[in-house]
């Protein structure tokens, strides 16, 4: 009697597992969530942008602190991510997306990038140091003094210290600081970032502020958010404030006064060839 052929197996379906979003024919659900009955009208948008990242919803007091970070960080007026949002705008204003993408793609680290770079800074300087943290102001200003002496000696900058603006200090720095105390939220990272506040002229020979998107990077760290993402936080932020950018230049444009200005002032000069260094004779 002869076999029937086998018939061949079906290869196994591949799975793309996620406990973000999914749809069914008549359901969408979030996060474990109905989006609809559970999410929509109950859920704030900080607190879902929070739930997001880390898969598990905020208390109170931790959406509170992190929402007054999306708000010390939306918009600070003509920044370079603001006027590039602007020009972009004008130069194709059938590309909304364009534009907001044109502005945050400027958030590096002299804008905007400073949150995530100091979260990083506090939490390297934290990592050094063997046992619990400190339990006194003392055992906090030691440790400020070797993070802030170990970057000087390094020639790194300090993340966190001075503003260009607010020279004699951030408004939202002392603000910041009372709201994380206030929901029980001072950690670690925003007591270091305190201390070196405190030491840091005994190593610079002058008195800095601290920024306010330095302390947002260390609260975002207290929170319990995961460092690779802070910066990710000051872009939600900044995007908010990049739309209120446009809908502010379409209704009382300024980007072609800023493009006119630069170029009926622009001052050609003669050309200055790239030096990079001596070159050996007879090279091409």
């Amino acid at each position: 009697m002869v076999e029937k052929p086998k018939k061949p197996k079906k290869p196994e379906e591949p799975e793309y597992p996620t406990a973000l979003g999914a749809s069914s024919l008549d359901s969408i659900t979030l996060l474990g969530q109905n989006l609809a009955d559970d999410v929509m009208g109950e859920v704030g948008f900080g607190e879902l942008a929070f739930w997001l990242a880390t898969q598990r919803r905020p208390t109170p007091g931790e959406t509170r602190v992190f929402e007054a970070v999306l708000a010390a960080l939306a918009d600070h007026g003509f920044t370079p991510t603001a006027i590039t949002t602007r020009l972009t705008y004008l130069s194709a204003p059938d590309s909304i997306q364009g534009a907001l993408a044109a502005g945050l793609l400027g958030g590096g680290s002299r804008f905007l990038g400073v949150t995530e770079d100091c979260g990083r800074f506090l939490h390297e300087a934290l990592s050094t140091r063997e046992g619990s943290h400190p339990t006194d102001e003392a055992g906090w200003d030691e440790l400020a003094l070797a993070a802030v002496r170990s970057a000087r000696e390094a020639r790194r900058m300090i993340p966190g210290l001075g503003h260009h603006v607010h020279k004699q200090g951030d408004p939202r720095t002392p603000r910041l600081f009372q709201l994380a105390a206030e929901e029980g939220q001072f950690g670690p990272h925003l007591a270091l970032l305190a201390a070196i506040g405190r030491v840091h002229p005994q190593v610079l020979g002058r008195t800095l502020p601290l920024n306010g998107a330095g302390v947002c990077g260390a609260a975002l760290a207290d929170l319990g958010l995961p460092l690779e993402l802070l910066r990710a936080f000051a872009l939600l932020a900044r995007t908010a404030g990049l739309i209120g950018q446009l809908a502010e230049e379409m209704r009382n444009p300024v980007a072609n006064d800023i493009f006119l200005s630069v170029d009926l002032n622009n001052r050609p000069v003669p050309p200055r060839p790239h030096d990079d260094g001596p070159r050996t004779a007879g090279a091409a």
